[in-house]
């Protein structure tokens, strides 16, 4: 059999070009979605999907196990890579919102990867990979939430790699900065959804980051494709002692050395003249 993939968030962006590129390169993949309609959309494209919302438990566990009957049992690749962005200041950021995030950058991958290890250890392997962010390296203003979902996503995933060292799993996470998708669509809605902007004192920052999600393309000259997550992901996918981490972009890079060699006070001093 095929080697079986499964992979979240693939109604837009970065889960739907891995999910097209390795099934026509023959691989066994299951795409997730949230919404029916996407799952309907890309099931007739071809593909096989199954619906899984990272925010819901019994979602979580159907989509799962839908995948295992597609799959016979078998799952050798895990990418986790559903989740969005919640822009906003954090002292304006409600705390519902803030759960929001958790729930669906964190405490939902929490649930799927739970319930997957016990099939790859009966099936004496397996690889679980985790889609983080530069924005799990540093920090960025109006960015918390996120920032803080990445950030705890590295450290869950590097206790992970250490709790399962003597296993037959592999984890491994994947770093990108800028990447074409839906992200910044999706981080306008949900800024509109729960930050009150007109009352803050960081109302004119606020407007910044609302012309920069709401412009059709990229503003960021370092932004790459979804194929630069695709490569590190295959590389994962062949190999068989994967690394513990890949950076992808440049500005990955940038970052990951600055946050080296920099003391703290020069690293914020340069982080803080972005919105």
């Amino acid at each position: 059999m095929s080697t079986a993939i499964l992979i979240t968030g693939c109604s837009s962006g970065i889960g739907y070009h891995c999910a097209r590129s390795l099934h026509q390169a023959g691989y066994l993949v299951v795409a997730s979605c949230r919404h029916d309609d996407d799952v309907a959309r890309l099931r007739d494209e071809g593909l096989h999907c199954v619906k899984l919302d990272l925010a819901d438990s019994q979602s979580i566990e159907q989509g799962l196990a839908d995948t295992l009957r597609i799959t016979q049992g078998r799952l050798d690749v895990l990418f986790n890579n559903g989740a969005y962005g919640q822009p906003g200041a954090l002292e304006d950021l409600p705390t519902d919102a803030l759960r929001e995030q958790f729930e669906t950058n964190l405490f939902g991958w929490h649930s799927l990867t739970k319930a997957v290890i016990p099939v790859m250890l009966a099936q004496g392997s397996g690889k679980i990979v985790q889609n983080s962010s530069v924005l799990g390296l540093v920090a960025m203003k109006y960015r918390g939430a996120y920032n803080a979902s990445k950030f705890a996503l590295e450290g869950y995933t590097d206790t992970l790699r250490l709790e399962l060292a003597n296993t037959p799993i592999q984890v491994s996470l994947i770093e990108p900065g800028p990447i074409e998708s839906q992200f910044r669509a999706n981080a306008k809605r949900q800024f509109e959804a729960h930050i009150e902007m007109t009352a803050s004192r960081h109302k004119d920052s606020y407007q910044n980051t609302l012309d920069r999600l709401g412009k059709p393309s990229p503003s960021n000259q370092f932004t790459l494709t979804p194929e630069a997550v695709l490569k590190p992901l295959m590389q994962i996918i062949k190999s068989e002692r994967p690394s513990a981490r890949y950076y992808v972009t440049q500005p990955t890079y940038i970052f990951g050395f600055l946050r080296r060699v920099l003391p703290v006070r020069w690293l914020d001093y340069l982080l803080a003249k972005s919105d």
